[in-house]
């Protein structure tokens, strides 16, 4: 039996850096949704806040359906 070290490196490295941004991008819809009192009470833009904390959201679910995608086909 022969592991592939340079292959199972690569699978290790994509999986942390998609996992990273994929948690990154999710914190930010919640920070962009916990912005919104803020934006509003200082004049701000609520919409743009929770707009964008919105997009954040189905960033991360078109990510994990590509997965599922990846994952079944």
């Amino acid at each position: 039996m022969s592991i592939d070290w340079a292959a199972l490196g690569s699978v290790f490295g994509v999986s942390l850096v998609a996992t990273v941004a994929l948690v990154g991008l999710f914190t930010l819809g919640v920070v962009g949704l916990s912005k919104q009192k803020s934006a509003s009470a200082q004049g701000g833009s609520a919409a743009l806040a929770r707009t964008g904390a919105y997009v954040c959201f189905a960033l991360c679910a078109a990510a994990v359906t590509y997965g599922i995608y990846l994952i079944v086909s």
